[in-house]
């Protein structure tokens, strides 16, 4: 939909930058895709008066044209067009101007004839009125004047053109008046749709024109005027160059006129000659199967039931509803008097008939959107008003009939409702201000509710809803001004955080090559003592197996059964993990089902979720390393303190401690009980309190910065007593190393030939390194003297 600012500001006085002006139509949805300067380049341009035309003395195909360009003085011009007559009014192109493409006009002969300018086509000067040879701007009889420059005579003085995007929702943006109500809306001028007052004369065009509507469903109204004295003609030049601005061909005055009151008002309409309208007739009815009409582009068109047309008294066709008209009736030099219709068309109708015929234009883009019904009147006195400037009269009356036309809706719209889908804090007031301009009538409901009962005006039949109104708001409050932010939604599903670290850990220990578990929970008492733990538990009263009636207190009872079983079936080699609860009565609560105290304060059981692994024919470095990946992958920081847990090596075991709690263990299972259990070699264990261990939110983890320089590794192998837990060598190693010491790892343990009875041989590896530097010798050797002074002093180890 192209609009120029000049026709706009017939409706509203728009001002300001047309930058500004094209930004606030893209903000109202109907986007600015191009923005031209109208008559740039024509400023040398004027207005001149043909005062004699004769032949050319040595060329047949060139005439001599005398021109007065308002100074009195004839120039001989020398032009190779014809169409121009004695009296017209031309654009010249005098010595020294220069056209919109660059070339400059100089004095010239032409066969011997001195040319002094150069009469232009529209073409030559960037315009189209879409006729052959010379523009003709006039002939005296208009405002246009000789001497007046062409840019002023057309209207063309910083004219803007704009070229908007309109959206199928958006019918009443489809005319320059919609447009312009719209800007002068969010602008804040006054709109005014024109009010032509257009004297009638001659016979009434109720006794000479009868209108019908045969289907209701495909017409909802139909009205026709007539004009006499019709002198058919050539457009006067405004009104060709702002069709042809717009992309319109101007083709005559009658029909340039029907296009121009389309164009402005949004309300198409049809001229037809009224002598060859027989019995000056216009029917509206569905087209018969295989009814055939020849349309204005000259060519013959089959039709289906499911087609509207225009029949004249014969019941001919003389026209597809609302989408082109027919041959029979088509304006010509002859026609002398118009009958012009305006109609409602059924959108859908319109739009099936213009896709299946394959036939677009201007009109069925319109229809097809849905129409103003109420605008026949203003758009039939709009069309009598320009063409009485060309000689025509409107004879009194007009004739109308009316078929089925949607009722205007009232909508009620909740200023909750709006503020809830917006975003926004708008009351009725706000309300009423923004779609009021735009012709919503607001008024205040009358339950009390708080509402508004909106009026949807005619010219916007896509609003039907209380949410189309509320689109309407928005569009008038603008976009821009309303806070971006992030919708609601419902969340579904998901895992919560429990969930989440149960995922995570089982992720970690399938990682390290363990498989999951699951022994049963029930145990009798049998296998706690042979796991090295207390048989005290909770007993059930009705287990499925007698021999099976505790519920476990530890996970290890059922782990080690299940290295047990792949022993027993040469499988001696397994990691194993489980994730599971356990059932502990609180220290000193009566345990057995039936005594008096249970009866009188019935106490529960804590039933703590556990996470722990055992992996078979490993020492308790293993189970370390696993529980190192563990605590790394969950974000805590723990540390062993050597303890002497029942079931658990005395020496190679220790307590895992997240600050001052104990969130589990960690080490070697007891050799007592891995032989009660006939399995073979060491049994690492690790447990993990899930309940008691604090794991921090993703978000508030805390990362390390990562060094670009290289690091040193120093290999330390201590001798240490078998009663002092390797946990307690590695917090030493740790505390003493200081801050450069980014890891530490047990790499070896070793018993045997060249090492005292009764202790062992740990070598761990330590990796330093600094953020800001490359470590010097001295710093890795000062660093592993530390360590060593602060091992040998505090453990008595020996380093080898």
């Amino acid at each position: 939909m192209k609009v120029l600012l000049s026709w706009l500001r017939e409706f509203a006085p728009i001002e300001g930058d047309p930058a500004f002006i094209g930004d606030q139509m893209s903000d109202l949805g109907m986007a600015v895709e191009s923005m031209d300067v109208l008559g740039v380049g024509l400023g040398d341009i004027v207005v001149a008066r043909v005062a004699a035309l004769r032949s050319h003395p040595d060329a047949d195909r060139i005439q001599i044209v005398d021109v007065d360009a308002g100074d009195g003085e004839l120039r001989q011009v020398c032009c190779g067009a014809f169409n121009m007559a004695v009296g017209d009014l031309v654009p010249l192109a005098p010595v020294g101007a220069t056209l919109p493409d660059g070339m400059e006009i100089s004095r010239r002969k032409m066969r011997g004839q001195w040319s002094e300018g150069m009469l232009c086509a529209a073409g030559e000067l960037g315009l189209d009125d879409g006729s052959d040879g010379i523009m003709i701007l006039g002939n005296g009889t208009t405002t246009v004047v000789p001497g007046q420059a062409l840019t002023e005579a057309l209207g063309l003085d910083g004219d803007v053109l704009y070229d908007l995007e309109i959206n199928p929702n958006r019918p009443d943006a489809m005319s320059v008046a919609g447009v312009a109500r719209d800007l002068a809306a969010r602008l804040g001028v006054p709109f005014a749709l024109p009010d032509p007052e257009v004297a009638t004369t001659g016979e009434a065009a109720e006794g000479r024109v009868r209108v019908e509507i045969v289907d209701p469903d495909l017409c909802g109204r139909f009205c026709a005027v007539v004009l006499d004295g019709i002198a058919v003609g050539p457009s006067p030049a405004w009104l060709a160059q702002r069709l042809g601005a717009v992309g319109m061909r101007p083709v005559n005055n009658i029909v340039d006129i029907s296009n121009y009151v389309m164009w402005e008002l949004g309300a198409p309409n049809h001229a037809y000659d009224l002598d060859r309208l027989s019995g000056g007739t216009l029917r509206a009815r569905w087209a018969r199967p295989g009814e055939v009409i020849e349309t204005l582009d000259g060519v013959e068109r089959t039709l289906s039931p499911g087609d509207g047309v225009i029949a004249d008294g014969d019941d001919a066709a003389v026209g597809i509803a609302g989408v082109m008209g027919g041959a029979s009736t088509e304006i010509s030099a002859e026609t002398t008097t118009v009958v012009v219709e305006f109609a409602w068309w059924d959108p859908m109708t319109i739009a099936r008939s213009s896709r299946a015929l394959s036939l677009r234009s201007e009109a069925s883009s319109r229809f097809e959107r849905g129409c103003d019904p109420a605008i026949a009147g203003l758009a039939a006195r709009r069309f009598a008003e320009l063409a009485m400037a060309v000689g025509a009269s409107l004879a009194p009356g007009m004739v109308e009939a009316t078929g089925s036309v949607a009722v205007t809706p009232t909508v009620r719209v909740r200023p909750d409702r709006v503020n809830a889908l917006l975003g926004t804090s708008l009351d009725t007031v706000d309300i009423t201000g923004a779609i009021g301009p735009i012709g919503f009538g607001c008024t205040a409901a009358t339950d009390g509710s708080g509402g508004l009962d909106v009026t949807v005006p005619t010219w916007r039949p896509d609003t039907s809803t209380e949410t189309d109104v509320i689109e309407e708001v928005a569009r008038h409050i603008g976009y821009s001004t309303i806070a971006a932010r992030r919708p609601a939604r419902a969340t579904t599903g998901g895992l919560d955080q429990r969930q989440q670290l149960r995922r995570r850990v089982r992720g970690v220990l399938v990682g390290l090559g363990a498989c999951e578990a699951m022994p049963t929970p029930l145990l009798s008492a049998d296998d706690l003592a042979v796991a090295g733990l207390p048989v005290d538990a909770v007993t059930i009263t009705n287990p499925l197996a007698a021999e099976e009636s505790l519920l476990r207190t530890s996970l290890r009872p059922g782990l080690l059964r299940s290295v047990a079983h792949n022993t027993s079936h040469r499988n001696p080699s397994v990691r194993l993990f489980e994730v599971g609860r356990v059932f502990v009565m609180p220290t000193g609560s009566p345990l057995l089902p039936g005594s008096p105290e249970l009866a009188s304060a019935p106490v529960l059981p804590n039933e703590p979720e556990m996470c722990a692994a055992i992996l078979s024919g490993e020492a308790a470095p293993a189970a370390v390393t696993v529980l190192d990946v563990l605590a790394d992958a969950l974000g805590v920081d723990v540390e062993l303190v050597a303890a002497e847990p029942a079931g658990m090596h005395p020496t190679r075991s220790a307590e895992i401690r997240q600050g001052d709690t104990t969130v589990g263990l960690v080490g070697e299972v007891d050799p007592a009980v891995v032989d009660a259990m006939g399995l073979e070699g060491p049994v690492a264990w690790m447990e993990l309190n899930l309940d008691a261990l604090t794991v921090p939110d993703a978000t508030e983890r805390g990362y390390r910065s990562v060094s670009r320089f290289p690091s040193a590794d120093v290999d330390l192998a201590f001798e240490l007593g078998e009663h002092i837990p390797a946990a307690e060598l590695r917090r030493a190693i740790i505390h003493s190393a200081g801050d450069l010491l980014v890891d530490v790892q047990l790499f070896d343990v070793y018993r045997g030939a060249g090492v005292a009875q009764g202790t062992r041989s740990l070598a761990h590896r330590l990796r330093l390194q600094a953020l800001d530097r490359t470590l010097t010798d001295g710093e890795v050797g000062a660093v592993r003297q530390a360590v060593v002074d602060h091992v040998v002093a505090e453990l008595g180890a020996t380093l080898r």
